[in-house]
């Protein structure tokens, strides 16, 4: 089972730099020796920080503001809560850890991405789990995003407020 704790997407081919990259920012934001590793998905990275990664992604927002040739490599920085198993009962009492960190009426939406992975639809995935948790969607300008990254036999999951994600294609959001 993985242990990372960010997922890091960047160009395909460019496995060697992003990896570089990703080194060199979590060193300027103070983690020497972070694990960055090669998922089994194409242009995905695996990162263990010691850092907060949602503080880390504030860090990440001022590199790109000070300098945004500082990531040339790296598209979008993703924190993961948790990691399980990708078959529905493992992601449902995944959803029944993290769904409390959705406050009562706060408005959320539901987020999968899928690599290497077949088993379900997405449209299965949001059924079942949405079920899961009372407080209203809102598509649209969620305070909250269940966020679920399938590769292959497992599931990263995360409750995370937008800003919670780096994105060099929107670093505002």
């Amino acid at each position: 089972m993985y242990d990372f704790n960010f997922l890091v997407s960047f160009s395909w081919g460019l496995h060697r730099r992003a990896k570089e990259e990703i080194m060199h920012i979590l060193k300027m934001l103070g983690d020497e020796k972070p694990l960055v590793k090669p998922t089994i998905a194409e242009g995905i990275i695996g990162v263990k920080t010691r850092l907060d990664p949602r503080e880390a992604v504030q860090g990440l927002r001022m590199l790109f503001d000070r300098d945004p040739l500082t990531f040339q490599h790296t598209l979008k920085w993703v924190p993961v809560d948790l990691w399980t198993h990708s078959d529905m009962e493992s992601m449902k009492e995944a959803v029944v850890k993290l769904r409390n960190k959705i406050r009562a009426g706060e408005r959320w939406r539901m987020t999968v991405e899928k690599r290497r992975y077949t088993r379900y639809h997405k449209i299965e995935i949001i059924r079942e789990l949405a079920n899961l948790i009372d407080e209203k969607v809102d598509l649209e300008n969620p305070d909250k995003i269940l966020r679920i990254d399938i590769i292959g036999k497992y599931a990263g999951m995360s409750i995370l407020a937008p800003q919670d994600i780096f994105s060099v294609a929107k670093p505002l959001l």
